[in-house]
């Protein structure tokens, strides 16, 4: 169920006319700066839980 081009179209008209073009790109910064954060701390989990393998595997 993947994202045409038309709907995606359709997606940024409707934001556009709900948000206006002023507030649009602060609303895809914070959107991008959300993401950033949620990737920086997953990966932080990601790595703790690797360490634990390897703590496993030397005992």
């Amino acid at each position: 169920m993947g994202l045409g081009a038309g709907s995606i179209a359709i997606i940024a008209l409707v934001a556009l006319l709900i948000f206006g073009p002023k507030k649009l790109p602060e609303l895809g910064k914070a959107a991008g700066n959300t993401l950033r954060e949620f990737k920086q701390a997953t990966k932080g989990l990601a790595d703790d839980d690797e360490d634990k393998k390897k703590e496993n595997d030397k005992a």
